[in-house]
């Protein structure tokens, strides 16, 4: 009640709901905020310009980089690539400790299951899903029908182009567009500085700032065993980013809640979030039972452990804005405005209302069925996870094409199968302990007697199961599972592998979780947020961006420092500061410093910009993204925010409140690169010098 009257309140004082707001937004290329550029900083870019920038931004390992050279050379962060450095490592040469730098291309180092996608071309395909679904009897049928339509769009995409093509929805369903892209699939180690080095302050300094880390890394892009011709990529500005410069930043952006409804974003307050919370705690804790064994464990586990510390981090300042009475509020009166709006044309309102409605009926059976959905998963076994992919796959592949699940569909199986058979860098012992650990938790929070649980377990055990499972599969060997792929569905059906065992036991419980899940969530969300959408369109128009989705996106802001507390805080960091913080803390970890760098600080021009910080709306899977002026130069690089900025998945948080994204200066980089590094050859070709 106290927190109903306070939001009562707190909803009085919101006067307008602003439809754009400063320089909020995570805009499709297709629909770039042109307005906006021309009004504030009169910037005017024309197609061509939006086509190369677009053209110059691969997706690398899930996150955003920049072609930076004709000739295939890749930026993005340290942290981006960390899983490339760490197939490339092992206990003999670990490269994440030493750093990495090619001299040559004949150096450069392959990396396994290595890829980079660029979006090639786009199309709009709303007209034909919106065809199919029309007469449907409900929104099962749909989704059915939907389903299907995309699986035949896919298909026929890639059948003409010999692309990658995925139809993919935005505003909640509002729209659905046909996406093409070109996938690189040898990418190679060029150049990497120490992880030390790249997360300087470690956990300490994450989501801060002022920052002083060298989160880069430089790979490169092959076709035929020559480097790739690239001739959209981003010309190197060697004096970087200026106090006060319009910028722009290209990437992936991975996921916003903006345009939930109150009922979802009260879900993911109250049950979602800490769920997730207590799933993640769980893991990293695995980890750090397992990284305590030894050095070479503790190696092992590094990269998992600082992956789920990042992402709790980065959780409780989401949960903190959700808490907030005051951003919540607005959240409520954007809805209400929207209904108001609704409201004053009746046959808008009785299209439309009911969306609202079922999302929450639907939200009202989450929370008994959450636990299930969360735990009901072998995720934590690279092993168990491919085992559980080949159980499905068979069972998919029998099924007409449209009937299948996205990723079996015929247009992403040769994905599928080249990720399934690469080469995987997996250590028994982590795997075990791990997947053990997992199994156990799962165990106590769901009970015995759960579905999931039996079918793993049995009366065993979760110590007893996993062992024989590790230490026994063939699974580890990629002819192993093109047998089985390649193989008839008997070859799965009658395996003695128990790894192979363990994922035809749980194979049936994770389907019928997912099937729940999309008949009961999935489907509802996809039907209702469409028709949330389409009022949206019906009210504002297309001034709103749609929600992250980890595709392709552009967002704009000025390099600018701010206010906290009682103090300012600058725009840039130097290497000043990055010695003195070192220093300051007498080189204890987490900020002492590789010696390569430690002793370069009598060669650096101490006064070069390292770090820096712009208002653009940023988050997640835009780690890596080309920070570019007006003339497409990049002038820095994409690697975190600060804590002010947490919550801005679910709301856009205005400048003034300190909002930041924080970025690698390019000036910063190229300094390291030939005072640290001494990498003349990467310099050059960056310049243009070679």
């Amino acid at each position: 009640m106290k927190r109903f009257l306070t939001l009562v309140i707190l909803l009085n004082l919101v006067l307008t709901v602003p439809v754009v707001l400063a320089d909020d937004g995570m805009w499709t290329f297709d629909n770039p905020p042109l307005k906006q550029w021309k009004e504030r900083y009169n910037f005017e870019p024309s197609q061509e310009w939006l086509d190369r920038v677009r053209l110059a931004s691969p997706k690398v390992n899930g996150s955003s980089a920049g072609f930076v050279s004709a000739n295939g050379l890749i930026v993005t962060n340290h942290h981006v690539a960390a899983a490339y450095i760490e197939r490339l490592s092992s206990k003999e040469r670990d490269l994440m400790k030493t750093g990495f730098y090619a001299p040559t291309f004949s150096d450069e180092l392959k990396v396994p299951n290595g890829e980079a996608s660029i979006l090639s071309s786009y199309d709009n395909v709303t007209d034909r899903i919106r065809s199919v679904e029309k007469d449907a009897a409900d929104d099962v049928e749909a989704a059915t029908k939907r389903t299907n339509e995309i699986a035949t769009i896919e298909k026929d995409c890639v059948d003409t182009t010999r692309l990658r093509c995925a139809v993919i929805p935005f505003y909640s369903g509002g729209e659905y567009w046909l996406y093409r892209f070109k996938v690189y699939t040898d990418i190679r180690l060029v150049m990497a500085p120490e992880e030390q080095a790249a997360f300087f302050g470690g956990d300490y300094d994450n989501f801060t700032y002022p920052r002083h880390d060298l989160d880069f890394t430089f790979l490169r892009a092959y076709e035929n065993d020559k480097p790739a011709s690239t001739p959209n990529y981003f010309k190197w500005s060697a004096t970087g980013a200026k106090d006060g410069e319009f910028i722009l930043v290209s990437g992936y952006p991975g996921s916003t809640a903006r345009l939930l409804t109150v009922a979802q974003l009260a879900y993911q307050r109250d049950v979602g979030n800490p769920l997730q919370k207590q799933v993640w705690e769980l893991r990293r804790r695995a980890l750090e039972r397992y990284s305590k064994r030894g050095d070479e464990e503790f190696r092992q586990a590094w990269p998992g452990m600082r992956g789920f510390a990042n992402s709790l981090k980065r959780l409780e300042g989401q949960q903190d804005g959700l808490l907030n009475p005051r951003m919540f509020a607005k959240k409520v009166a954007e809805e209400k405005d929207l209904r108001d709006r609704l409201k004053a044309r009746p046959e808008l309102d009785k299209q439309f209302a009911p969306a609202w409605t079922n999302i929450a009926a639907a939200y009202d059976k989450l929370p008994k069925m959450a636990n299930r959905l969360a735990y009901s998963n072998v995720s934590a076994s690279r092993l168990a996870t491919i085992a559980l992919q080949i159980a499905t796959y068979h069972k998919e592949v029998a099924k007409p094409n449209d009937s299948r699940y996205p990723e079996y569909r015929d247009s992403r199986l040769g994905g599928f199968r080249s990720s399934l058979m690469a080469p995987a860098s997996v250590n028994l012992d982590l795997e075990e302990a791990v997947l053990t650990d997992w199994l156990t938790d799962a165990r106590r929070i769901l009970g015995a007697d759960d579905p999931f649980v039996k079918a793993a377990l049995g009366d065993a055990e979760p110590a007893e199961v996993v062992k024989r499972a590790i230490r026994e599969t063939t699974l580890r060997d990629p002819a192993a599972r093109k047998a089985l792929v390649e193989g008839p569905a008997s070859a799965v059906d009658s395996s003695t592998d128990p790894m192979v065992a363990l994922a035809r036991r749980i194979e049936p419980i994770v389907r019928e979780l997912r099937d729940w899940n999309e008949k009961n969530i999935t489907s509802v969300e996809t039907a209702n947020g469409t028709k949330i959408a389409q009022a949206r369109f019906a009210v504002y128009g297309k001034t709103m961006p749609p929600d992250a989705n980890s595709q392709l996106r552009i967002e704009y802001g000025k390099v600018l420092g701010y206010e906290e507390d009682t103090t300012l805080v600058p725009y840039k960091t130097t290497f000043y500061g990055l010695y003195d913080r070192a220093l300051s803390f007498d080189l204890k970890p987490p900020f002492d410093l590789p010696e390569r760098v430690l002793n370069a600080r009598t060669k650096v021009d101490l006064s070069t910009p390292l770090n820096f910080v712009y208002s653009a709306d940023t988050i997640g899977g835009n780690s890596g993204s080309p920070v570019i002026n007006r003339n497409a130069e990049l002038v820095g690089l994409n690697f975190d925010s600060n804590l002010q900025k947490l919550s801005n998945r679910y709301w856009y948080i205005e400048e003034s409140e300190g909002s930041r994204a924080v970025g690698v200066h390019s000036a910063g980089v190229i300094e390291a690169l030939r005072k640290i590094y001494d990498a003349d050859r990467l310099v050059g070709e960056l310049l243009g010098s070679k």
